[in-house]
């Protein structure tokens, strides 16, 4: 089982550089993309034969195309490389992996019932759903890169005058949302890429879509045939807080992670294992560091049981 892990990242090396080390084996590569506001010496201590830094950066903000653009950056290249992966990762640079890569590639591994089927793990519901309005597809925004569309853009989302029709432009496809965090089998990938290949309109539409990186790539894998093998994301995020970002890992969370062999959550995208954990920071790596031990002590726990099985 190879994984191929895509990051995105913009701050916080630190966790960045721990999580690699804990992720990282013979059998996985990394394609890292550092937003190109960020100073990239921060991340010099990630030197790993297996990490791969984008010499191609773009600037990326928060609800914009771009951060689909990144994805599609790094997915291409890691597509091209020698090694064909079983399995690519799209992870944060803020994110951190609550059990060892060996056990994250036995979980995927165990998962596939099929050498070329597999689940996808993303999280989907259609579109309107509960904090996932039509208006998000609907509604033209603009990227801060043209100041003048974006603001007009907000102007008009704000004294919410009429948008586009979806249905002009997707004809039969119906829109799709989630989070922006996923675990596609190659063959989903590979289809995905062929897909905007062969629909220009459906990518330039999307160009002007509020958080498009929570929409693109579910509407294009919940219309296809690999809708029926779609499962739950395998991230635990905290949206417990109200706000526009899920709230940062803390002491809590870590209780509720070590009470648990397997950290199993359920909401609306369905139930399931989470195998990494967001928000993590720099400015608590003493947490992080709480979380490896963690990791260790399953590690030792889990040989022990095989032991006593065999």
């Amino acid at each position: 089982m190879n994984v191929t892990y895509l990051v995105l990242a913009h701050n916080n090396p630190g966790v960045l550089e721990r999580a690699v080390r804990t992720l990282s084996s013979d059998d996985c590569e990394f394609f890292i993309h550092i937003d190109r506001k960020s100073d990239l010496r921060q991340f010099s201590a990630i030197r790993e034969v297996n990490v791969h830094f984008s010499e191609t950066r773009l600037p990326l903000y928060w609800g914009e195309f771009s951060l689909v653009e990144a994805t599609l950056l790094l997915l291409r290249r890691a597509l091209a490389a020698p090694r064909a992966p079983d399995y690519f990762v799209l992870m944060s640079g803020t994110d951190f992996p609550l059990h060892s890569g060996r056990y994250i590639r036995e979980f995927l591994a165990s998962n596939r019932s099929h050498p070329n089927k597999g689940p996808e793990f993303i999280n989907v519901v259609k579109v309107p759903a509960p904090g996932k309005p039509l208006s998000r597809i609907n509604t033209m925004r603009f990227p801060r890169t043209q100041p003048l569309r974006h603001l007009a853009g907000r102007a008009w989302a704000k004294l919410g005058l009429p948008g586009r029709d979806y249905r002009n432009y997707l004809g039969d496809l119906e829109p799709y949302s989630g989070s922006q965090w996923w675990a596609l089998s190659r063959e989903a990938c590979e289809y995905i890429l062929e897909f905007i290949e062969r629909n220009p309109r459906f990518v330039k539409f999307f160009e002007n879509v509020f958080a498009a990186d929570e929409a693109f790539f579910h509407t294009i894998l919940a219309n296809s045939p690999f809708q029926s093998r779609i499962r739950r994301n395998l991230v635990y995020e905290d949206w417990s807080a109200e706000g526009a970002h899920p709230a940062m890992i803390g002491e809590r969370h870590l209780a509720f992670f070590e009470q648990h062999q397997q950290v199993r959550v359920r909401d609306v995208y369905g139930e399931g294992e989470t195998l990494f954990a967001r928000k993590f920071s720099d400015a608590n790596l003493g947490l992080v560091r709480q979380i490896e031990e963690m990791i260790g002590r399953k590690e030792a726990a889990l040989a022990g049981n095989k032991v006593c099985a065999g």
